[in-house]
């Protein structure tokens, strides 16, 4: 056992449990605004790179390919190091990351500086996640995550009408220069603020030895009976798509679509991310609310999940502006189901393993967005060499993925969930 892991979370609400928990916060915050800077930064990245749209794609899927690919290690060092020195430790590259992409002279460099972006920002939501399982009341874990869900949304808030606007009156360079400089404050309120408390073997029996310190390697292997577990298979397929709908759109797609296939200017199409955004961040926190645990849990998730796959079809086949501005709007709305996947993951697995839980998680998830919007730039590319409608590619694509995840989800082995009550207000 490892020593962070030593002691059961406190049962009240604690004022500076929140105040720590705000502050790892704003580093969500920061990787939510730097997944979805693509929606108002692929036009003008395209005409300064003369970028195709499978090389968008790929630019976009390259954060969430190191994001999900450190999902694991980082789990790892969250148990055996802790949340604080984990975030403070791997932070500054998104700081180097974001600095490169301001400056950077060529394609090349971009990726670079987006896949340091990625590595820096992987910790983000585990840390919060973490904090939340080793801090809170276990009946407030899905009302709480959902809460830093709805906060870290004023990221995605800023990568809508406010960056189209510094976009327009500036450059991108200007708008991955604001974000480098949110990134510098971030990692400065974190080191002041959150300083997690020292777990001793006192906490957890009179006069326990001092717990052995568990090894890298030991603790990656005990990564290992996680894959071993029947419902896994179906939670990770679930996982790859679930989330990555949602970012594929907002952080990718949807932007070009209003732009090209509608004749929106730059700062009208951030109006409508907007929009989906501020809706994307009330959901989490709804759905959170609103959670009914047990079965019920995957239902919910799945029916909304194919309702998504319905809207994206729908998109992809009408191009209709109408549909093309309101369905990402009531998809924002339908997002924040992703949050009942933590919950869901939460009491799939013993809780010594929760940290690695939720990484394999979070890298299922990111390493799918990665798949997703790579695969869409394929798609659309295709279209375009094929003479056909490149966003009509995307969305169908979209829709095929996001329902195959599904379906396997409904039909593979699922965790066996108690049925409990919804949790009372705080």
């Amino acid at each position: 056992m490892n020593k962070h892991a030593a002691s059961p979370p406190p049962t009240r609400w604690s004022t500076s449990a929140a105040g720590m928990l705000v502050a790892l916060a704003t580093a969500f915050a920061l990787s939510q605004a730097f997944r979805t800077v693509g929606a108002m930064m692929a036009t003008p990245l395209t005409q300064h790179f003369g970028l195709t749209p499978q090389a968008l794609g790929t630019w976009a899927g390259t954060f969430h390919f190191t994001f999900g690919i450190m999902q694991l290690a980082m789990g790892v060092s969250i148990d055996h190091f802790g949340v604080r020195r984990t975030v403070l430790t791997a932070f500054p590259l998104a700081i180097a990351g974001a600095a490169l992409c301001t400056v950077a002279p060529g394609f090349g460099a971009l990726l670079l500086g987006q896949a340091l972006i990625g590595v820096g920002c992987a910790p983000a939501f585990l840390a919060c996640t973490v904090f939340i399982a080793r801090h809170f009341d276990a009946s407030r874990f899905t009302a709480m995550s959902g809460l830093v869900m709805s906060l870290a949304g004023l990221g995605i808030v800023f990568t809508g009408t406010p960056l189209a606007l510094l976009i327009e009156a500036a450059s991108w360079r200007a708008g991955y220069a604001v974000l480098t400089a949110f990134a510098v404050l971030s990692w400065i309120v974190i080191f002041w603020r959150v300083h997690e408390p020292a777990r001793t073997p006192a906490a957890l029996a009179p006069d326990a030895p001092a717990p052995e310190r568990q090894s890298l390697r030991q603790a990656v292997r005990d990564l290992g009976p996680l894959f071993a577990m029947p419902h896994t298979l179906g939670l990770l397929c679930f996982a790859c798509v679930s989330y990555a709908a949602f970012i594929t759109l907002r952080g990718l797609w949807l932007g070009p679509v209003l732009h090209d296939r509608h004749g929106l200017s730059l700062v009208a199409s951030g109006n409508v991310a907007l929009v989906m955004t501020v809706a994307g961040m009330a959901s989490p926190m709804l759905f959170g609310r609103l959670d009914p645990g047990g079965a019920r849990r995957t239902r919910w998730m799945m029916r909304c999940a194919f309702a998504g796959a319905a809207m994206f079809a729908a998109m992809a086949l009408t191009q209709s502006r109408a549909i093309d501005i309101g369905l990402p709007i009531v998809y924002g709305l339908l997002s924040g189901y992703s949050v009942l996947l933590y919950a869901y993951t939460k009491n799939a697995y013993p809780a010594a393993v929760t940290g690695r839980a939720m990484a394999l998680l979070n890298m299922a998830m990111f390493l799918g967005v990665s798949l997703m919007q790579w695969t869409t730039g394929v798609a659309a590319s295709w279209a375009v060499t094929h003479g056909t409608e490149p966003f009509r590619a995307v969305f169908l694509t979209v829709s095929g993925m996001l329902a195959a995840g599904t379906l396997a989800f409904l039909l593979l082995p699922r965790a066996r969930e108690r049925q409990r009550p919804v949790s009372p207000d705080p």
